[in-house]
């Protein structure tokens, strides 16, 4: 496999690779913690400004992963981006969907107006979710 300083051989690289996961097991709920609150004020964001949720989410994920990067003090594990993502989902989704559910059982509010509040919420957590996911992966496009 050819690297930046020459050739080594597959068995070689793949043992360095297991060496470059260095996160300690508090870095999981730390990050957890981290990113799941940072999405919740991000998805009431969202949720007031409606359409607009397309442009806060990248914005919103971009600020998750350099707080988590920051917390975990750059420290790396491949489940530690699945690990962020999921609590921005979460963060982003869950107390909308409960608030939503509190609303619907109210009689005052229809199913119809209930359901639409988590459109955008919704959409945010998925940009949010795949913006945090692709900035600690590293991957870059």
């Amino acid at each position: 496999v050819l690297t930046p300083v020459g050739y080594v051989c597959r068995e070689c690289m793949k043992s360095q690779q297991k060496v470059f996961d260095n996160a300690a097991w508090y870095d999981f709920p730390l990050a957890m913690i981290l990113a799941g609150g940072i999405s919740y004020v991000g998805s009431l964001a969202a949720g007031l400004f409606g359409f607009f949720a397309i442009l806060i989410a990248p914005v919103a994920g971009m600020i998750i992963a350099e707080a988590v990067r920051f917390v975990v003090r750059r420290r790396r594990s491949k489940s530690l981006p699945i690990t962020a993502a999921v609590a921005t989902v979460l963060g982003g989704i869950i107390i909308p969907i409960a608030n939503t559910t509190f609303a619907m059982l109210n009689y005052y509010v229809d199913i119809g107006s209930g359901l639409l509040g988590l459109l955008w919420p919704a959409i945010y957590a998925v940009l949010a979710a795949s913006t945090v996911y692709y900035r600690l992966k590293g991957i870059r496009i």
